[in-house]
């Protein structure tokens, strides 16, 4: 299916893998390139040089094209930045925060540079910036989310931007797929399909507590501190909504979840680790290749977009 972002990207599929914090690395990144959508090794918090080995060790397993995500709050962003230059990456998305002082830098190296926005605004800002194509995620994501809808917001940045736009949050099938490009987007991102792929290295037991997770389960921490977070509801999340509603600070809130997301994800602690993922989870039935998601998404949507 060709479409502005498969052109931009040079890839097969209009797919986008989320850049998620401790999932989104080198054998994930590659397989989803390999099966001929965008795989993204997600930087998040790393040090500069284990950003700058993920890439090389996603060379080695694919020749496809493939991205990094730069959290722009990680106290390395700059480094990071520049590794991203150093090793020849062509796609950039970037998360938490304005891009803005990299961008001079990333379009003199030929690096395609996706921001992810919540709002019309940030959309609109990120354009005059430069950006290439903005990724305009709905609350139903998983991780850290905004406070619109995708159905609501991605029509919205589509009439407000004239670069092309990727949608994300709550798709996670042909149908979800479908829905985005009647909404005027030109791609899709995901994230919580992706978790459970059969080469995502994350532990067995976030995987089946996601597989086993039903529309219901997931729910958001953080409103009062200004950083909501989506996941699926466990201990952790139980006694930090308990903490936020008696009004804990956000040092004591902090303080529950510090390094709980790597827990969940590298040892399986999925009772007081923070196991993200989308409202979309409930549709996530089994651990598939990303090959067999990619293509059984696609097959789907095409039948229904008539293409």
């Amino acid at each position: 299916m060709k479409t502005k972002i498969t052109e931009l990207l040079g890839i097969e599929y209009p797919i986008i893998q989320g850049g998620m914090a401790w999932v989104a690395e080198h054998n994930l990144a590659a397989a989803v390139s390999n099966a001929g959508g965008l795989g993204l090794i997600g930087a998040a918090s790393a040090p500069p040089e284990v950003v700058r080995e993920e890439i090389r060790k996603c060379k080695e397993l694919t020749d496809k094209p493939f991205g990094v995500n730069v959290m722009l709050l990680n106290p390395n962003a700059e480094e990071v930045a520049k590794v991203v230059v150093e090793e020849g990456v062509k796609v950039v998305t970037t998360g938490a925060g304005n891009p803005s002082k990299f961008m001079e830098m990333w379009k003199a190296a030929g690096v395609k540079v996706i921001p992810v926005v919540a709002s019309v605004a940030m959309a609109k800002m990120m354009e005059r910036a430069g950006a290439d194509a903005v990724v305009a995620e709905g609350m139903e994501s998983g991780g850290h989310i905004g406070s619109t809808t995708t159905m609501a917001l991605v029509p919205q940045v589509v009439d407000g931007v004239s670069i092309p736009v990727i949608a994300a949050g709550g798709i996670a099938d042909g149908r979800g797929f479908a829905a985005a490009m009647m909404l005027g987007a030109e791609g899709v991102q995901m994230g919580t399909r992706f978790v459970a792929a059969k080469e995502s290295i994350v532990h067995a037991n976030y995987k089946e507590k996601l597989i086993k997770a039903k529309d219901i389960d997931s729910t958001v921490t953080g409103m009062s501190t200004g950083h909501p977070v989506r996941s699926i509801k466990n201990k952790m999340t139980k006694e930090y909504l308990r903490l936020e509603k008696e009004g804990a600070d956000f040092m004591e809130l902090e303080k529950l979840t510090l390094g709980s997301l790597r827990n969940a994800v590298m040892d399986g602690d999925v009772i007081n680790g923070t196991v993200m993922a989308g409202q979309i989870a409930g549709l996530v039935k089994a651990e598939d290749s990303c090959q067999d998601i990619i293509l059984e998404i696609m097959n789907d949507a095409k039948k229904l977009l008539g293409k």
